[in-house]
C-alpha cells in the first residue's frame, strides 16, 4: 500500500527527470528523401541520452528531445556527420516557462 511520502518520493523524482530533459535542434545538409530521414533517425536514435528524434525533409531540420540536459553535442554533430549529412547549425532550444 502507497502512504503519502512514498506518493511525494515518487512524484518528485518523475518531475526532477521529465525537468532535466531538453530540446535540441539541428540544420542539417543532405537530407533529400524518406530514405535520409530513416537512416538519421535510426543512428540518433541509438545515443544513450536520446529520447526521441523528429526530422522535417521539407525544412531540413532535426529535433531531439534528450533525456538530460547536458547532452554532448559533439556526439550529435559526429553522428549526423557519420551518418553522411552535414550538420549546420546545432542549438539547444529553451523551454517556454
Amino acid at each position: 500500500m502507497w502512504n503519502l511520502k512514498s506518493i511525494v518520493l515518487v512524484t518528485g523524482f518523475t518531475l526532477s527527470s521529465l525537468s532535466a530533459a531538453s530540446t535540441i535542434e539541428v540544420d542539417v545538409h543532405g537530407l533529400t528523401c524518406a530514405f535520409c530521414v530513416d537512416s538519421l533517425q535510426r543512428q540518433l536514435r541509438k545515443l544513450p541520452d536520446v529520447e526521441n528524434v523528429d526530422i522535417s525533409l521539407k525544412s531540413k531540420k532535426l529535433r531531439i528531445i534528450t533525456r538530460s540536459d547536458n547532452t554532448d553535442l559533439e556526439k550529435i554533430k559526429a553522428t549526423v556527420i557519420n551518418s553522411g549529412f552535414t550538420p549546420v547549425k546545432i542549438r539547444t532550444l529553451e523551454d517556454d516557462p
